[in-house]
């Protein structure tokens, strides 16, 4: 499939969409409305809000904290992840005996984590990234974890038998192995970031998509809810749009889906 034709696809699902949801709050079936507008408010409502936000430009200051919380959340994760699922990969030894605390520091729910870092750092900024750095941190850790142990035998022994430094094998052998795999976590990771940072918002904070979200809710005010989760659902595609084009530029090498032959 072409790449026109698939955004031409995507484009089409959701028009369909938005008119289903139309259809549902404006025009009763048998006499009732099968989505009521006080609940699921209407997308003439939802744009005329969303309109209206960026005519004021009262939503600019909102996606600009949003966008710092998540930036920070995503790069510092990332790295940290990074490091230590090689640092895990490499020494076996440590992995085993840090391998439990890990799980149960994975296994914690960020929600009950939210309030404690609100009292550590406060209501600005860092109590966010450190929810969203938590969120990060573990999907890319995993991942680089698994790229580099993923290696093949045969080929670190060619390797080491050619006369490769440890330095070598991490630039010309671990490294490509896992880059795969990091690249394919940090698209998941990205909505992560985005996640911490308005889970935080909104659980207290004076700024932020979550913050705008929290106080239309707190108003019934259905349509700003729903203005600010469309807001955020672009936010995140357009930095997984850039992700997307920074992995194509560091994994050029790597052969496009259906170009191998047996």
């Amino acid at each position: 499939m072409s790449r026109i034709n698939l955004l031409l696809l995507q484009v089409l699902v959701a028009v369909v969409s938005v008119a289903l949801w139309y259809v549902l709050t404006t025009y009763p079936i048998f006499g009732k409305l099968v989505l009521p507008p006080f609940f699921f408010s209407n997308p003439v409502d939802v744009a005329t809000q969303i309109a209206a936000w960026f005519a004021s430009g009262v939503i600019w200051k909102h996606l600009w904290v949003t966008l710092i919380e998540s930036i920070l959340a995503f790069v510092f994760g990332s790295i940290g992840g990074v490091l230590v699922g090689f640092w895990f990969a490499l020494q076996p030894r440590t992995a085993a005996v840090f391998d439990p605390y890990v799980k149960m520091i994975n296994a914690l729910p960020r929600v009950v984590l939210a309030p404690i870092f609100t009292l550590w750092l406060g209501l600005g900024i860092w109590s966010k990234v450190a929810l969203g750095f938590t969120l990060v941190f573990f999907i890319v850790f995993f991942n680089v974890y698994q790229g580099v142990k993923e290696v093949s035998p045969t080929v670190l022994a060619n390797a080491r038998m050619l006369g490769m430094s440890e330095r070598q094998l991490m630039r010309h052998v671990y490294w490509p192995s896992a880059l795969s795999w990091m690249f394919s976590s940090l698209h998941t990771a990205v909505g992560f970031a985005v996640v911490g940072a308005v889970v935080g918002e909104y659980l207290g904070a004076a700024a932020g998509l979550g913050y705008l979200i929290q106080q239309a809710e707190g108003v019934f005010d259905v349509a700003g809810v729903f203005a600010g989760m469309f807001v955020l659902a672009v936010f995140v595609i357009v930095i997984d749009i850039i992700v997307s084009l920074i992995e194509k530029r560091l994994l050029i090498w790597r052969p496009a889906v259906g170009d191998a032959r047996p």
